[in-house]
């Protein structure tokens, strides 16, 4: 096999690959890490023992080696309409650091779910499954006057959903199947680098016409199975704490008043425990019969009136409680070197791990934490929270925890999908904040985890879009969000203003349910005085909206996001005006109202010919505009020319 120079491959006029002695395509590393974990957030200390570029190219067919000495990348090519795939086989105990071409002002979108912004462009993205909150900022918030809170930057700000998987506005996608901790360097004005602590599997570069196209042809290599049950379609998922008479109280008083309720969501409904935090559940995944007596005749009351009851599991088990003590004498949690149980910490509490790799302790779940006690008593969905602690130094019943780190969360809604399957309970769904690559094959719809109840842009509720768009640029097309955020501290609580602007982006959406937030009694609710008229309208809008909702869920289908930025049709991130303004589908362009006390918000339409939702005034796209913000009246505009005009027109009148 003939030394060569040069290697480069082009499809649809776009270099995708591009190698040379001077400029390798791959580089072998080799490096020792330390990991610290503290409550999900790691911290990794990296040292680099040898680095080989390797530099010299050998084809034949399509098989071609990069080689350096004695280090060899053996690589098998595969060309596909739109480009390549390339599977790799490298040297056992070696990272590699792929580079691809790119152009200066070329943007990048993906990674998985990431907060800050979707233009990734001169940042380094982090391929590792981690906890999105940091204690120390919430603290910072709580301490310091809002003036002198300096938001975070990207590279400070975790994911629980992380996948080596972008886009970019030349219409390429870059795909990784890898399960490796690793990073995307985007740093560099002519190169994209991606490195990872092992090989990957293989690497995919397709060249499409659009952004649609290029989601779609993702969808073909990793199935979208998401999906929301008919009922989710009939209102508010209403987040509610506080017991079986509580719950009936609030459910029914809001139906009374005209509302439109499609479930209650009873974190609690295992038990609760106070921490320094505030509210937490008790994670001990059987009904607690003091709190909730009766569950099952009460959420039989429910039903008649058309209202499912949701709950909350996730595979952790609190210290000392009941399963947890079972767990540990059947040898069902993870363990550490010396065979003791390992324990993560939430806020101020010790939980063990269940063993995802375990048959036994995977039987338990689907039959036992899932199917007898949760389905069995008429629940019909459920939160399927974390996945993210995996500790990468803990002794599993099967396989290397580095391995599973990232792959975690995808086991879990894996368990937690068969388990519906297996049950036979077809309008059962469940929600997850945690993921990888796959995760749309497992989880019906996916949330944003949790945000501050506030405005800041690091992690209150502006961070929700580029979150949703990231996220649906790698794959993901469902995902919504807790309406009114999830942490609360000290000073930092929501107030009527801020539900409701949170709650109007949430009827605009997919599915439209709120968070009580972990201080209920300090926040805002959704039966809070001036906040319940606004919950009366605005679930009767969504549940208006609901042909048009059906309609995003079936095109998300095709891999085609339902949220989507305001330069998705454009095609370019040049053509951005506002990263907060997104498309719920290709008729409705929605702009939240971000910032406290304001009754008005600059918008820049897109092209077309638009339509005011609220007051049927028209206007011309491509214009900026200052538009009315009454509470309870988000800007939203559709198509003139949309086949759901006539939707969109009854649900205004709602």
């Amino acid at each position: 096999m003939p030394k060569e120079s040069m290697w480069m491959l082009r499809k649809h006029g776009c270099t995708l690959l591009r190698h040379s002695s001077d400029h390798p395509f791959a580089v072998a590393v080799r490096q020792e890490k330390t990991y610290t974990a503290n409550r999900g957030t790691v911290k990794t200390e990296i040292r680099e023992a040898e680095r080989v570029p390797l530099t010299d190219f050998q084809q034949s067919g399509n098989t071609v080696i990069l080689s350096n000495g004695a280090h060899r990348l053996n690589i098998s090519i595969e060309e596909e309409p739109m480009g390549y795939t390339f599977t790799f086989a490298g040297e056992p105990g070696w990272g590699y650091i792929f580079t691809l071409p790119a152009k200066k002002h070329e943007a990048v979108f993906g990674g998985g779910e990431q907060y800050r912004q979707v233009n990734h462009r001169g940042e380094i993205v982090v391929n590792f499954v981690s906890e999105h909150i940091k204690a120390s900022t919430i603290i910072e918030k709580a301490l310091l006057p809002r003036f002198l809170y300096q938001e975070k930057e990207h590279k400070h700000i975790g994911s629980y959903a992380p996948m080596p998987v972008f886009v970019t506005d030349r219409n390429r996608l870059i795909l990784f199947d890898t399960p490796s901790d690793g990073k995307s360097d985007f740093t560099k004005p002519d190169a994209l680098n991606f490195e990872f602590d092992h090989c990957p599997k293989s690497l995919t570069v397709l060249k499409g016409d659009s952004f649609s196209d290029l989601t779609k042809a993702l969808a073909e290599r990793i199935p979208n199975r998401q999906y929301l049950p008919d009922w989710c379609y009939d209102g508010m998922i209403l987040g509610v704490q506080g017991g079986t008479k509580t719950v009936l109280d609030k459910a029914f008083q809001m139906l009374d008043a005209g509302a439109k309720i499609s479930a209650v969501w009873c974190q609690d409904w295992s038990g609760e425990i106070r921490t320094v935090m505030g509210k937490q559940v008790w994670w001990n995944w059987e009904v607690d019969e003091t709190l909730y007596p009766n569950l099952k005749a009460a959420i039989q009351k429910l039903n008649a009136r058309g209202v499912k009851f949701l709950a909350y599991i996730n595979p952790y088990l609190v210290k000392d409680g009941k399963l947890y003590n079972e767990c540990k004498e059947r040898g069902w949690l993870i363990t550490k070197q010396d065979g003791s149980v390992y324990h993560i910490k939430s806020t101020t509490f010790d939980a063990g791990m269940l063993d995802l790799t375990n048959p036994e302790t995977v039987r338990y779940i689907k039959e036992t934490l899932i199917g007898k006690n949760m389905l069995d008593l008429g629940i019909s969905g459920w939160m399927a929270d974390f996945g993210e602690y995996l500790p990468v130094d803990c002794v599993l019943h099967e396989g290397d925890p580095r391995e599973l780190h990232n792959r975690w969360p995808v086991l879990w809604a894996k368990i937690n999908r068969e388990a519906i399957e297996e049950y036979g309970a077809r309008d059962a769904m469940f929600f997850t904040r945690s993921g990888y690559l796959g995760i749309q094959s497992y989880a019906p719809i996916l949330w944003n985890g949790d945000q501050h109840t506030d405005t800041t842009k690091d992690y209150g509720m502006p961070c929700v879009m580029p979150a949703s768009f990231s996220l649906g640029f790698s794959g993901v097309p469902l995902v919504h969000c807790d309406i009114g955020g999830f942490f609360s501290f000290m000073k930092m609580k929501r107030s009527e203003e801020l539900f409701t602007r949170w709650m109007e982006m949430g009827t605009f959406s997919l599915l439209m349910r709120s968070h009580e937030s972990i201080r209920p009694w300090a926040n805002a609710q959704f039966d809070a005085p001036k906040v319940k008229p606004h919950t009366v309208h605005l679930t009767n809008v969504h549940t208006a909206l609901t042909p048009y909702l059906k309609h995003c869920v079936e095109e998300a289908q095709t891999g085609i996001p339902a949220l989507r930025p305001d330069f998705w049709f454009e095609g370019t991130a040049k053509k951005g005006k506002d990263p907060y303004a997104y498309f719920l589908g290709d008729d409705l362009f929605v702009c939240p109202v971000i910032r406290e006390k304001a009754k008005r918000r600059t918008v820049y339409l897109p092209k077309g010919e638009w339509v005011h939702f609220w007051t049927g005034e028209n206007y011309e796209g491509g214009k900026k505009y200052r538009v009315d913000a009454p509470l309870g009246q988000i800007p939203v505009f559709y198509r003139k020319n949309s086949p759901f005009a006539p939707v969109f027109q009854k649900a205004s009148l709602e």
